[in-house]
């Protein structure tokens, strides 16, 4: 699934969390974060559900193409 990394980066900053901070709490890896913010990597729905439970927005809020 292609994730909206500009999407991801606004809100992740938005909640004053780092990378690092996301990856800890969600238990993706820091690279991994770092390749869906750039588009770089897709991402699988259980990461996707993951980030979107830790950051309080709903998944398809984070896919690319979904508002």
């Amino acid at each position: 699934m292609s994730v909206d990394g500009a999407t991801l980066r606004r809100v992740r900053r938005a909640h004053a969390l780092s990378q690092r901070d996301i990856s800890r709490m969600t238990g993706i890896a820091f690279d991994t974060i770092s390749r869906l913010e750039t588009g770089k990597q897709q991402a699988q729905p259980r990461t996707i559900r993951r980030l979107a439970d830790v950051l309080g927005v709903e998944p398809r809020e984070l896919l690319k193409g979904e508002e």
